[in-house]
């Protein structure tokens, strides 16, 4: 395996890294969009960040091939803290975005910090259930704060909310008229005059005030996923049917325009030449354009995005100069949430890169570039973000290798913003709650959901734990939750396996010394074989080492044994790590013997069909001379079959 290169820029794959950008950037413009317009602050926001945050990231990275921008997760967490900041200010989104931004801005200045300290090479503790977990929760949250866009229902606008609302709008903007007053025993002759002043204050607070206050606080109640639920009953009996059909209709194009287009005869070069658009084109910016075109075409009316103003982003100084210190301190947990979150989903990104093009990324310089470009994007007036694994692995497929691949994409959406902007204001949000709802669908962790069924118990009760707190409670703390139970878990499995193995023996009982009879291998078979030794248990700690096995097998290598004789436990994480390696090997054409497997990993590879889907029956043995005797007929038989 090779560390990351060092270059910054280099022109050697300008051809690869163009078109690879060129498609992340397509990609990431529908996408960005929508987790603008999600996060409550506009379309605008979205592209925002996934400029700058593209721009920088990419300009600093360590996985070379890697697109930033806003994502699932990051945007999940934003809306909970702008909607929070904006409560804080009573509603006014004006007077609260200072605040946000400078929010956003300490998050990015956070992951710089941790990348510098080395706080990168821990992530790799985080176990599998936690991750996936969270994921499904993640997934969870974005599908059910879609359910009322695609019902075609606004909360702000039902009568009746509004009236339920009417009382604590009409106390909110009282308590606003009186909340620097004194208490009654500390009055003076001026206190008593600006009492008078604020009674007529109050007089003066009009049905457009009570009606404007009633909407943000119905805004604000139904962002949340158990808003949603509540009030679903509402959505349910107030459903635009429009709304529904062109929400459903981008959710078909999306996962059905390609299987259509496969159906049509290549007799006829238009279908032909429709069919290598289609192969090439993202499925999300077919659904944006086709489905935006049929409404502006048809006229119908539709609830569109909010505007997106033509121009380069203008420089958010009142992040400083509006800063107070009083409105930042209920958020500053926030901050440290944004900042671990952004530092996770990125290095997760990484470690696939890594397994994909053999390199090892540096975790250090992956949050500082992640910091910067989250800190650029805030100082704009952008959401964070992270590395996008998605639009990063078809920046690879398409030819991108370098960070230049990812400055394009950044570059291609900036001309949007500077030249295409009042035409992407008219796409209706129909199409962006589309798009979300699938991407909703697509983040949920089936590989994780599928094994629930066959995983120790205690790792389905984390990943549940995880879920559900991530999707009612909050994303940190559940994370947190996740990993302290997972953490005595396994010390209680490690104890238990611990105590197994302490006892004692009589000389003649003790078995040989490690290894001896892998000096039985012929000259013939050490120039195929390649043995790995794995010793002790392999868990979620280990499994990034674990990686590493690509980086000693030999490319002339034809079969790898794999000794497991002194692994006693494998939880999920390290299961799914050698999953990924068992497959990678066989597509590269290796044969892979498993030895002397023990109960507990037997049970669990055999409970994923690890064996015999990609490691057969007959390539599995009890000890190593079993598996030798088998190497010296298999190689006999080569031998006479190439005579």
């Amino acid at each position: 395996m090779t560390t990351a290169q060092e270059k910054y820029l280099t022109f050697e794959h300008i051809r690869g890294d163009f078109f690879g950008g060129i498609t992340a950037g397509i990609v990431a413009l529908p996408l960005a969009l929508a987790f603008g317009e999600q996060s409550g602050l506009g379309a605008a926001t979205g592209l925002i960040g996934a400029i700058f945050i593209g721009f920088f990231a990419s300009l600093f990275c360590s996985t070379q091939p890697q697109i930033s921008g806003p994502t699932a997760p990051m945007t999940a967490v934003s809306v909970v803290v702008i909607s929070q900041v904006i409560q804080g200010f009573d509603g006014d989104v004006q007077r609260a975005l200072p605040s946000i931004f400078f929010i956003f801005f300490m998050a990015g200045m956070l992951q710089v910090v941790l990348g510098i300290v080395g706080v990168g090479k821990y992530i790799k503790y985080i176990p599998y259930p936690v991750i996936s977990g969270f994921m499904t929760g993640i997934g969870v949250i974005i599908i059910i704060t879609q359910l009322f866009p695609l019902l075609g229902y606004v909360a702000s606008e039902d009568p009746l909310l509004l009236e339920k609302n009417r009382v604590r709008a009409e106390s909110k903007l009282m308590g606003q008229i009186f909340q620097e007053l004194k208490s009654a025993e500390n009055l003076t002759k001026t206190d008593l005059a600006r009492i008078e002043e604020k009674v007529m204050q109050a007089r003066h607070i009009t049905e457009e005030d009570i009606i404007r206050e009633a909407k943000a606080i119905t805004k604000a109640q139904v962002k949340s996923t158990w808003g949603v639920i509540r009030n679903i009953n509402r959505g349910v009996k107030n459903i635009n049917w429009m709304e529904f059909l062109f929400v459903t209709l981008t959710v078909a194009v999306i996962y059905g325009f390609r299987k259509v287009v496969s159906f049509l005869p290549e007799r006829m070069v238009v279908f032909r030449a429709l069919k290598q658009i289609a192969s090439s084109l993202p499925n999300t910016l077919v659904a944006l354009v086709v489905v935006t075109l049929i409404a502006v075409f048809s006229g119908v009316k539709l609830n569109t995005i909010s505007e997106i103003p033509q121009g380069f982003p203008a420089f958010q100084a009142s992040i400083f100069t509006d800063f107070s210190f009083p409105a930042i301190r209920p958020h500053l947990i926030a901050i440290f949430s944004l900042a671990l979150l952004g530092s996770i989903d990125s290095l997760l990104t990484s470690v696939i890169v890594d397994n994909m093009t053999h390199t090892r990324h540096n975790s250090s310089q992956e949050l500082i570039s992640q910091g910067v470009g989250n800190s650029m994007s805030a100082l704009f007036g952008g959401i964070p973000g992270a590395s996008a694994t998605i639009r990063t692995l078809l920046n690879m497929r398409t030819g991108g290798k370098t960070r230049l691949s990812g400055v394009i994409a950044a570059l291609l959406l900036l001309s949007i913003l500077l030249f295409l902007a009042p035409v992407a204001s008219q796409i209706p949000y129909a199409v962006l709650a589309g798009v979300l709802i699938t991407v909703g669908v697509g983040i949920l962790d089936y590989k994780g959901l599928r094994a629930i069924t066959r995983m120790p118990l205690g790792d389905v009760f984390v990943m549940f734990l995880v879920m559900f707190l991530t999707i009612f409670w909050d994303l940190v703390i559940a994370v947190g939750v996740g990993l302290i139970i997972s953490a005595l878990i396994f010390m209680k499995k490690m104890g238990e396996i611990s105590a197994d193995r302490s006892r004692l023996q009589s000389l003649d009982q003790l078995e040989e010394l490690p290894w001896p009879d892998e000096a039985e291998l012929s000259v013939e078979l050490l120039k195929k074989v390649y043995v790995k030794r794995l010793d002790g248990p392999i868990f979620f700690g280990y499994t990034n080492d674990l990686k590493n096995l690509y980086s000693q097998i030999p490319d002339d290598s034809e079969y790898v044994i794999i000794r497991m004789d002194r692994v006693p436990y494998i939880d999920q994480s390290g299961l799914y790590a050698l999953e990924d390696i068992f497959a990678d090997l066989k597509r590269q054409g290796k044969e892979v013997l498993l030895i002397g497997l023990q109960q507990q990993p037997k049970y669990m590879i055999s409970r994923i069909e690890i064996i015999p889907n990609v490691i057969p029956h007959e390539r599995v043995f009890k000890t190593f001379d079993q598996s030798l005797r088998w190497l010296n007929e298999e190689v006999g038989k080569k031998c006479d079959h190439n005579l």
